[in-house]
C-alpha cells in the first residue's frame, strides 16, 4: 500500500511539475501578445521636451499638439504594417530617422525654431498617403519657403 501512495504522489508531483514548465514556457508574450519585442526608446536628452509620434498605416500621430523653441526629443514608433520613417522640415532644418520595420522604434533629436514644420514619413508614396501633418513653433506662422 505504502508503495502504490508513494507512485501516486510522485506521479501528482510530476504532473504539477509539467504544468508549471508549461505554464512558464507559455507567459504572456509580452504586451502586445507576440513574442517580438523592441527595446525601449534611449531616455529623453536632459532639457528636451519629449513628443511621441506614431506611425501607423498611413498616418501620424503626435503626443503633443503645441510646441514651443528650443530641444526636443521625438520618440518614434511603428505600430503600422509597412516601413515607415519621420522626417521633420522647417526652419530649423531637415532631420529624419532611418526607415522603421513594423514594431521598431527610434529617437529623433531635433532644435525647433519658431515657425511651421511640416512632418511627414518620407517612404515612397508615404506622405501622398496621408502621412504628413504640420506644427507651429511658439505661436507664429511666418511663411518658410519650404
Amino acid at each position: 500500500m505504502t508503495n502504490r501512495r508513494t507512485r501516486n504522489r510522485v506521479a501528482l508531483g510530476l504532473a504539477a511539475g509539467a504544468l508549471t514548465a508549461l505554464l512558464a514556457a507559455c507567459g504572456d508574450g509580452g504586451e502586445d501578445g507576440g513574442g517580438a519585442t523592441t527595446p525601449p526608446p534611449k531616455p529623453t536628452t536632459a532639457g528636451a521636451t519629449q513628443v511621441d509620434a506614431d506611425l501607423a498605416d498611413f498616418r501620424i500621430t503626435l503626443s503633443k499638439q503645441t510646441f514651443e523653441p528650443g530641444a526636443h526629443e521625438f520618440v518614434v514608433k511603428n505600430t503600422g504594417q509597412h516601413e515607415h520613417a519621420l522626417e521633420i522640415e522647417g526652419p530649423g532644418g531637415e532631420q529624419k530617422t532611418d526607415p522603421l520595420a513594423p514594431g521598431e522604434s527610434a529617437t529623433l533629436q531635433v532644435t525647433l525654431k519658431s515657425g511651421t514644420y511640416e512632418i511627414y514619413c518620407p517612404v515612397d508614396g508615404h506622405k501622398d498617403l496621408g502621412m504628413k501633418t504640420e506644427i507651429t513653433v511658439g505661436g507664429a506662422s511666418p511663411n518658410t519657403g519650404y
